[in-house]
């Protein structure tokens, strides 16, 4: 399986339509939101300013934007369709340069069709694939040889595109402190090596709700 896989909106030489593209967004516009959920943008903007729908603000303006997990469980709770987001796999992106430990991941993932994976083996890679992928997990080794897993997190969570995409830590470090220190940069669980395969898929689907 090859790194890059499903990484652009071009499939069999077809283009995703705009539709497929908008349910593709990690952030939504409060017009986005409407147009997904079929209702008008003045009724998606009551809603977040009232606090029944989450988000947050544009720094220096008054735009909203909602991430697209808080959408869906919007939608959810309101029993709005959420066949355009439940069609697609979940996108779950591999950073690890030891090669057992990817062979694992996609023996694992790869072979589950709830997923789509992809790999990477630099924090470098990782950064790029992001952009391109959409992953809705990020599973990160903590040293990669080019960068450590704190300085992904901090980069990752800078890009606003990205709001709703999860970061499971897998690494044998096992400092309180260096662990406290991923989570505080932005990762949203951590997960040591060795580690059992069981507990391994219950954080995922625990992430991303598989």
């Amino acid at each position: 399986m090859g790194t890059n896989n499903g990484t652009n909106g071009h499939k069999n030489g077809k283009v995703k339509d705009s539709g497929d593209e908008l349910h593709d967004k990690q952030v939504f516009t409060t017009g986005e939101a409407a147009e997904v959920c079929k209702v008008s943008q003045q009724t998606i903007i009551r809603c977040f300013d009232a606090g029944r729908l989450k988000g947050f603000r544009v720094p220096g303006s008054r735009f909203r934007r909602i991430p697209r997990e808080e959408l869906i469980r919007f939608m959810k709770a309101n029993e709005i369709p959420t066949e355009g987001f439940g069609g697609g796999k979940k996108k779950i992106l591999v950073v690890d340069d030891d090669p057992e430990i990817v062979a694992l991941f996609k023996d694992v993932f790869g072979t589950d069709g709830r997923f789509e994976l992809a790999t990477a083996t630099t924090g470098y890679d990782a950064g790029l694939m992001t952009t391109d992928f959409k992953p809705d997990l990020m599973i990160l080794d903590y040293m990669l040889p080019d960068i450590n897993g704190n300085m992904v997190c901090k980069t990752v969570r800078k890009n606003a595109k990205l709001d709703g995409m999860k970061i499971l830590i897998v690494s044998g470090v096992v400092n309180r402190g260096e662990i406290d220190e991923l989570l505080g940069s932005g990762a949203d669980d951590f997960l040591k090596k060795p580690f059992d395969l069981e507990e391994l898929m219950a954080r995922v689907e625990s992430l991303i709700e598989a």
